[in-house]
C-alpha cells in the first residue's frame, strides 16, 4: 500500500449511547440510538447518520473531481447519503445498505448517470464498501 495522505482519529465511548471525538478535538458528538432500534431517541447523532455524512461528502468530490476533468460545471450539485442498517437475517446481527441520490441541475439524466457512474469507482467510500454492502446510485432530476 501506497504512503498514506491523512489518516483521521476518532475514539468512542459508550457505544451508540455515548460519544464520539476526534484526537484534533473538532468533532465532540453525543451519540443517542434512533427510538426505531429501540434506543433513547435523544438529541446525539449515530454511526448511521455519521457515515451518511461522510460517504456523502467524499462520493460528491468524487464527482466534482470527474465532472472537472470533462469540464463541466457542476457547482449547483449534490448527493444525499441514505444509510440504512438492517437485520442480517443469512448471519446474525445488523448489515447497511446505501442510497446514494446524485442531483446535477441542468443536466440529462444520462449525462448524470454516467458522471455518477464513474464518481462511484473512484470514491474511496464506495471502493470500501463495494462487495460488501449494497450500494445503489439513484439520479435525481
Amino acid at each position: 500500500m501506497s504512503k498514506g495522505l491523512y489518516t483521521a482519529n476518532a475514539t468512542a465511548q459508550g457505544g451508540r449511547e455515548g460519544k464520539v471525538t476526534t484526537n484534533d478535538g473538532k468533532l465532540n458528538l453525543r451519540l443517542n440510538m434512533p427510538k426505531e432500534l429501540q434506543g433513547s431517541g435523544g438529541p446525539g447523532t449515530n454511526p448511521e447518520q455519521l457515515f451518511a455524512c461522510g460517504y456523502a461528502a467524499c462520493y460528491h468530490s468524487a464527482l466534482q473531481l470527474v465532472a472537472g476533468k470533462q469540464k463541466m460545471d457542476i457547482s449547483d450539485s449534490s448527493v444525499t447519503a441514505d444509510v440504512t442498517i438492517h437485520k442480517d437475517t443469512d448471519n446474525g446481527g445488523f448489515k447497511l445498505s446505501v442510497v446514494l441520490a446524485v442531483a446535477i441541475p441542468g443536466q440529462d439524466q444520462a449525462t448524470v448517470q454516467k458522471l455518477a457512474d464513474e464518481a462511484h469507482q473512484v470514491c474511496p467510500y464506495s471502493k470500501a464498501t463495494r462487495g460488501n454492502i449494497d450500494v445503489e446510485i439513484s439520479v435525481q432530476q
